[in-house]
């Protein structure tokens, strides 16, 4: 009796194993680029925490200070997660909605000479229209990470998928059927693919449903260094009342209120506004970030090199009316990019709001700094 049992028992394993080895299908191939196009696994989930803050001190009753502006904000935001939306930038994207309340936004050229946003979001409460959120390129999610940020997405490129793939990758993608209708909504006035857009609601939607933890990790330390509230920064630098990045098809530029200390942006010829609330972009600080970079293929897709290729790469830094050359490093693809003078102390920026504009390393010379407006008018006059 003992035997026949072993034989039967020795026979269900035999075909328990047979029927794991199936051979798996092969991926299937994809266009380098091709936007809103495959479909992602769900993610596991993560256990939720309870927001960390950012301490100190010397902080007023309820508040801390936020590790994108160096300003003090409600203790009870300054724990939390931030998050890293993709904006579209061409003329058929405009207008754009809600990048007026984001604390940093980074432009950075991707394919056809054209530049993309990352809108970085402390706080998105009582956003009802953020967008036209786009697709990912690879490179977008190492500067998302430096931020601890999580990063929205509608589609992506396939070198992104990789990436995406990683357990610490926090995304939200609108082709992840679990989410899309969750997270994002057409605009029925709009043409796809100019036409998706999230929300405060849909965010914290999304974030809940992949079980994602909206508190910063317990090991983040920020990324910039702020000057302290009675001692603002003015640089000992080139006057820059007109800071032109350089970039091609959307020519943007930057203008200082001296009044408001703050520079005011400009792109395709007129104000770059956020249509929710009608308003002007404005930033307190710019910086210029200089990366190598390759085509990845034969369709100019950009591979933008997130980390210098010695031991720093160029860039510039602009403040209250003034610019200075800086260098930055970058330890790895994952942690923050480190910002530092002519002296090499790292740079300390002022509080407020920043536009990182990512650019090609061999057009340096492509930026320029003007005194008056009727400068830049005849500069550009000389381009065309």
């Amino acid at each position: 009796m003992k035997r026949k049992v072993l034989v039967l028992f020795l026979a269900a394993m035999m075909a328990v194993t047979a029927a794991g080895c199936g051979k798996k299908e092969a991926p299937k191939e994809e266009a380098p680029v091709k936007e809103e196009e495959t479909k992602p696994e769900e993610p596991e989930e993560t256990p939720q925490e309870e927001p960390q803050e950012a301490k100190d001190e010397n902080a007023p009753a309820g508040k801390a200070r936020s590790y994108l502006t160096g300003e003090w904000i409600d203790e009870a935001v300054a724990g939390n997660r931030p998050y890293a939306i993709m904006i579209g930038n061409t003329v058929d994207a405009l207008p754009q909605y809600g990048i007026s309340d984001a604390d940093i936004i980074y432009e950075v050229p991707v394919e056809g000479s054209i530049t993309r946003l990352m809108a970085i979001f402390q706080d998105v409460t009582g956003l009802e229209k953020i967008g036209s959120t786009r697709s990912c390129r690879h490179y977008f999610i190492y500067f998302a990470k430096e931020f601890d940020a999580i990063y929205v997405h509608y589609g992506q490129a396939i070198y992104a998928e990789p990436i995406l793939d990683r357990d610490d990758i926090h995304n939200i993608n609108g082709m992840d059927p679990s989410v899309e209708s969750l997270v994002f909504y057409r605009d029925e006035n709009r043409k796809a693919p100019h036409n998706a857009f999230t929300s405060e609601e849909g965010l914290k939607a999304g974030v809940e449903k992949l079980g994602y933890r909206s508190a910063y990790s317990d090991t983040y330390q920020g990324h910039y260094q702020f000057a302290e509230d009675d001692a603002p920064v003015n640089l000992d630098g080139e006057d820059a009342k007109i800071v032109s990045p350089g970039y091609f098809i959307n020519n943007p530029w930057f203008v200082y209120n001296e009044e408001e200390g703050v520079y005011y942006r400009y792109a395709y010829k007129k104000e770059h506004m956020d249509a929710a609330v009608d308003e002007q972009l404005k930033v307190k600080n710019i910086l210029v970030q200089y990366c190598n970079w390759e085509y990845a293929d034969e369709n100019g897709y950009l591979d933008i090199k997130t980390i210098p290729s010695g031991s720093s790469g160029a860039g510039k830094y602009i403040t209250n009316g003034k610019v200075i050359d800086v260098t930055w490093t970058k330890d790895n693809e994952d942690s923050p990019a480190r910002y530092f003078d002519a002296s090499g102390q790292e740079i300390t920026m002022n509080q407020g709001k920043t536009w990182v504009c990512i650019a090609r390393d061999n057009y340096q010379d492509r930026f320029h700094v003007y005194q008056t407006e009727e400068e830049l008018k005849e500069a550009r006059a000389s381009e065309q």
